[in-house]
């Protein structure tokens, strides 16, 4: 019998390409046949083959009870073969680990150094909770092995065991702290993993640790060991300020001495979080990472340009002087560095500098290359110029050619972004209005515009805004026969429905506009009269549009002109009557104005509209909610109140005196206590009796008043030189000395009010099945007896009754009469 080896079976796999699945399920038949045999060397070489096949993702979870065998066999070769098919295999629902936790504590305990790194190291991959509670007491004991390589490995799976036991990590934390001195290297940078991944999330519990780690970092000179605990240091530094201190000599010789680009790196991101107020320390670390964004390495340029984001959130002014490095590297062909340049340049921006980084963008914009980078530069111009309320923009007339230029961005996703932007500088700045009217008209004849109806959020929705902010200001339009031209053309029925109808309804707002504007010219009349030809004419095109709005809004203003030409006539002008349905300015609408919306007097939005169903319908709809299992859809009966008489009334208010009267916590000292509790009880009951509730006068020898005080607008007082050269230094923005703005300062809290009572419960925003919640203990506390590791132990038997015993005894008597 010739079995395939896994050589052969990798070779069989690539010369059978054409139909690979086959060959696989051959193989698979022969790999049972082979595990079913007794001997143990095909069996080994049949798990190696399945490990492979598991590999390339076919299924082998039904060879489990065979990898058992394998991994049980006392040969190292097998034991390996059959660790390794564990590892790749074995998880938490794997039925037959159970069998093997005696077989993994001989494993544990063998003389052979290799086994034991195998038992341990397979441990690290399919260890379940059952594992971990069984052999937590083998694990913590071969901590302390003689031999480094066992310590190690035994030190790495405590994390391991941790997250599947929490119990465990109370008694074995001093152990592992003692391993933080050990005498082995590799032992202790072992343990410097395991707390460094603890305190990933619970860095408090191990603040009492740092000066153990500040020794180890100062004398140890192994580069990832140092980078441990410096992101560890990272982790605590914000719990104590003191610590920060200490740090910023080593890190500062560290990012001067270090060749290691990974290990300056973490020391740049740790004095970030840290030493966040020792500016010296800022300037030195952007400095160094200056040498990461100009290195030819992409890797180092991209870490480089994220850690001077960092930077720029608590330092603005620290990277502000390297905004051309940032510029350059626009033209870098990696898209993750340009988009990692683009996010820092919109953080450098302000009121002086805004202008030339936008220019810039624009450039760039023209020479860049693919349509989703095009797109990201777009929405970035757009975010750096609005952030804040327009906070930054001082003209906003060239913000709105800047909007102008972006709509002439071939292929842009963006259209209604831009669009946005428009109608919302538009309504906001009054004083832009004028020119925005006539860009925006302008627009309406754009054929770039008009062909880029055919994508979703295309170009085309520019053309909603400047639709809807012609028609809105068209009291800036002069010649108003171009503008309604335009907005009725032909070509705009291949636009989507909801920009025709805002062209349709806009179209109405520019008639009735000039119709009623008061001028001494002699060709008004006539303008007049070929405004209304032209809608006369071009309307009925959008009648027959498929979009029922812009049906609707044509037919209705069709109308509408056909009978003002009918008034005209007969000798009326009508015209002043349409002035009323544009009259008033629209705002701007909050977001949630709709909620605010208080509910008239008298009406009740749970009350039927119409009449409630017939016994038919009732039918219907039960049965329509025993199909959909709506059981909020059926009615139940609602019980009618029925008014008390007079002598029940009498006898409630009675027993409720009786009541208020006994009752300790009522104050009753003053003459008005009685009624006072009388009248509390009264309201507590829901009584509507207003007539017989108790009025007490009070004797005030002081007026009161009620008027509310006026508040008066402060005017911004002119800052001083010595004020302004003190928020420069800060890096915060200097306001402008402008005393026509009298608007008052509107402090805005963050605090989020709290229950009386209520106690800090961590991330409420932590998912329910956090592994690492249940590892947020107090490690200072000394131990108690109840902090200690479990141990196996064999069942012990029941002692029996003495009943027990004697009916035993009796039993075997008989037993010995009988042999007799």
């Amino acid at each position: 019998m010739f079995e395939k080896s896994l050589a052969d079976l990798i070779r069989g796999i690539r010369s059978h390409s054409e139909d690979e699945a086959k060959y696989i399920s051959t193989c698979m038949d022969e790999c049972r046949k082979e595990l079913r045999t007794d001997s143990i060397d095909l069996k080994a070489q049949a798990v190696s083959k399945l490990t492979y096949l598991q590999m390339m993702g076919y299924d082998v979870s039904w060879a489990a009870f065979h990898m058992v065998e394998v991994m049980s066999s006392k040969k190292f070769t097998h034991k390996r073969i059959g660790y390794l098919a564990a590892c790749q295999c074995f998880h938490e629902g794997t039925d037959v680990l159970m069998l093997t936790t005696n077989m993994i504590k001989k494993d544990l305990v063998s003389q052979s150094l290799y086994e034991a790194g195998l038992a341990l190291n397979g441990l690290g991959n399919f260890m379940t909770t059952d594992l971990a509670r069984d052999l937590a007491n083998d694990i913590v004991a071969m901590m302390s092995s003689v031999r480094p390589y066992v310590r190690k490995k035994a030190t790495l799976l405590t994390y391991k065991l941790f997250l599947r036991f929490p119990d465990a990590l109370r008694p074995t934390f001093p152990r592992l702290k003692e391993k933080l001195e050990d005498s082995e290297p590799s032992v202790q940078s072992a343990a410097v993993n395991v707390i460094c991944e603890l305190a990933r999330k619970n860095p408090k519990n191990y603040l009492s640790l740092a000066p153990i780690f500040f020794k180890l970092l100062t004398t140890s000179q192994n580069n990832w060991m140092r980078i441990k605990i410096i992101k560890l240091f990272a982790a605590l530094c914000p719990l104590e300020p003191r610590l920060g201190k200490k740090l910023i000599e080593p890190l500062s010789n560290l990012i001067h001495s270090t060749p290691a680009m990974s290990l300056l790196y973490e020391c740049i991101m740790t004095c970030v979080v840290g030493l966040a107020d020792h500016v010296p320390t800022i300037q030195l670390c952007v400095q160094k990472l200056r040498i990461f964004v100009e290195d030819t390495d992409q890797n180092l340029k991209y870490l480089g340009l994220q850690a001077m984001a960092s930077v720029l959130k608590i330092h603005p002014k620290a990277v502000a002087p390297h905004r051309d490095l940032v510029i350059s590297c626009l033209d870098d062909q990696d898209e993750s560095i340009r988009l990692r340049a683009l996010d820092l340049l919109a953080g450098m921006v302000t009121k002086k500098n805004l202008s030339d980084i936008v220019k810039k963008l624009l450039g760039h914009l023209d020479g860049s290359d693919g349509l989703q980078y095009r797109d990201e530069v777009v929405a970035k111009i757009v975010d750096i110029c609005c952030q804040g309320h327009y906070q930054f923009v001082t003209n906003f007339e060239w913000y709105l050619s800047v909007l102008i230029q972006l709509t002439r961005v071939e292929n842009t996703r963006h259209g209604r972004l831009i669009a946005s932007q428009l109608l919302d500088v538009a309504i906001r700045v009054k004083s832009v209005r004028p020119k925005a009217t006539l860009q925006n008209a302008a627009l309406l004849g754009s054929q770039h515009l008009q062909s880029g109806n055919n994508q979703k959020n295309g170009i085309c929705e520019v053309l909603y805004a400047a639709g809807w902010i012609t028609g809105e200001f068209s009291e800036y339009i002069k010649d108003p026969v171009p503008v309604m031209e335009l907005l009725l053309q032909p070509r705009s029925t291949s636009l989507p429905g909801h920009i025709q109808s805002v062209f349709v309804q806009n179209s109405l707002k520019v008639y009735c506009s000039f119709a009623n504007r008061e001028t001494e010219d002699e060709s008004h009349a006539e303008t007049v009269d070929k405004l209304r030809g032209i809608m006369l004419a071009r309307l009925p095109l959008f009648i027959q549009s498929g979009d029922l709005e812009v049906q609707e809004r044509a037919v209705s203003i069709l109308e509408v002109i056909k009978y003002l030409e009918k008034k005209r006539g007969q000798g009326h002008n009508l015209d002043a009557e349409l002035k009323v349905l544009f009259d008033g300015e629209l705002n701007p609408v909050a977001p949630k104005a709709q909620r605010k919306v208080p509910v008239p007097d008298g009406l009740d939005l749970d009350k039927w509209i119409n009449s409630p169903p017939e016994s038919d319908d009732e039918d219907v709809l039960k049965h329509d909610t025993d199909l959909f299992s709506f059981e909020s859809l059926q009615t139940e009966e609602v019980p009618t109140y029925v008014s008390d008489d007079e002598e029940t009334k009498q006898a409630k208010r009675e027993q409720r005196k009786r009541a208020s009267e006994s009752n300790p916590y009522l104050l009753g000292d003053s003459p008005a206590g009685p009624l006072t509790s009388a009248a509390h009880g009264a309201l507590a009951a829901g009584e509507d009796d207003v007539d017989n509730i108790p009025i007490a006068e009070l004797d005030v020898d002081v007026a009161i008043s009620f008027d509310m005080p006026t508040t008066k607008k402060k005017k911004k007082k002119k800052l001083s030189k010595k004020e302004i050269k003190r928020l420069k230094k800060k890096g915060l923005p200097i306001p402008e000395d402008s005393e026509s703005e009298e608007e008052a300062a509107v402090e805005i809290s963050a605090v989020s009010e709290m229950p009386e009572g209520a106690v800090d419960s961590g991330d409420d925003d932590a998912p329910a099945d956090d592994i690492h919640a249940a590892l947020n203990v107090d490690l200072d506390r000394p131990l108690d007896d109840s902090d200690v590791l479990p141990v196996a132990k064999h069942r012990e038997a029941t002692q029996a009754s003495p009943e027990a015993e004697g009916t035993k005894n009796k039993d075997s008597k008989k037993k010995k009469k009988k042999k007799k």
